[in-house]
């Protein structure tokens, strides 16, 4: 990358694009590792957040992407992160030679490719690094980053994402770090409903949470929707149910997902009849209130939907 005034030799400067729930502790890990990082936010909640953490913010992102080496994105939707990269004037109108646009939303895969071919058709380079772990897991800077792009880009952004992240995979080539992420999400929120029927089974028959979770997490039913997010309070203390499920990973977010997988299974004509059911489940979950509660709150919708024998 081409030698900055305010990075070091170790770490490239970053512009940072969203300081969001999971962009403003991502960015504040980076700043506290030693990065130069100048963030932007339309959030004046988020900027001010952002500004106690550390972080040194523009009201102009390009002037931000002007003086970085690397161009990171952490954006709602892939609408956004292309109308950022090409809107007149956009990031990529901005940025001097040699910058990496490195995109870390969670995006369908057609609109990662294309982000990444927006930037390479500029004449810079450009990687896809979405991420699983939650807010949790960004203020710990314990993130899983699943990276797609070429290996020798994805050799030059691996020292800022071992920084915001605690595992970090490369997938392969534009667009299959977003491929992963759905593929995993696709799991989450399947196991994520299966653990809570279980639960709402075990109540029904008389079983104890604890005897319940001490059973399940020690055979062959264990899993993370279980041992970490375990959807009943008790078993696991830090788990969102009990804290009235404040999220943690919000209903809206695994929704939108969910959706994005479907996207996926319809483009490729996989007959994934679980994903497909848990992606209505949870797109009907994200209609209320669950949008803002941890996305474990399904166990509510299960027990409210279940009939009681002879009723």
């Amino acid at each position: 990358m081409g030698g900055t005034t305010s990075g070091t030799p170790a770490h490239p400067s970053v512009a940072f694009i969203g300081l969001g729930n999971m962009g403003g502790p991502m960015a504040a890990n980076l700043v506290q590792a030693g990065v130069a990082v100048s963030g932007f936010d339309l959030s004046a909640e988020a900027v001010a957040i952002a500004r106690s953490k550390g972080i040194e913010t523009v009201t102009d992102p390009l002037e931000a992407v002007a003086t970085s080496d690397v161009v990171l994105t952490m954006l709602p939707s892939g609408q956004h992160v292309l109308s950022a990269y090409q809107d007149s004037p956009g990031l990529l109108s901005a940025a001097r030679p040699g910058t990496i646009f490195l995109d870390c939303s969670t995006i369908n895969i057609s609109e990662a490719q294309q982000a990444a071919e927006l930037a390479e058709r500029a004449g810079f380079r450009a990687a896809d690094a979405p991420v699983s772990g939650g807010v949790v897991g960004a203020e710990a800077g314990s993130l899983a980053f699943m990276a797609g792009g070429r290996p020798e880009v994805f050799e030059e952004i691996r020292p800022l994402l071992e920084i915001m992240g605690g595992r970090v995979v490369h997938c392969g080539g534009s667009g299959l770090g977003q491929a992963a992420k759905l593929c995993n999400n696709m799991i989450l929120g399947v196991s994520q409903i299966a653990v809570a029927e279980a639960f709402v089974l075990g109540e029904r028959l008389g079983l104890d949470h604890q005897a319940l979770y001490d059973v399940v997490s020690n055979a062959s039913g264990q899993c993370w929707a279980l041992t970490t997010n375990c959807p009943v309070p008790g078993p696991v203390p830090s788990s969102p149910a009990n804290r009235d499920f404040t999220p943690g990973f919000a209903g809206a977010l695994m929704a939108k997902d969910l959706t994005l997988a479907t996207n996926a299974l319809q483009d490729q004509g996989v007959d994934a009849q679980l994903g497909r059911l848990a992606a209505a489940i949870f797109s009907e979950f994200a209609q209320g209130p669950g949008a803002r509660q941890d996305f474990s709150g399904i166990i509510e919708t299960i027990r409210d939907n279940s009939h009681h024998p002879g009723a």
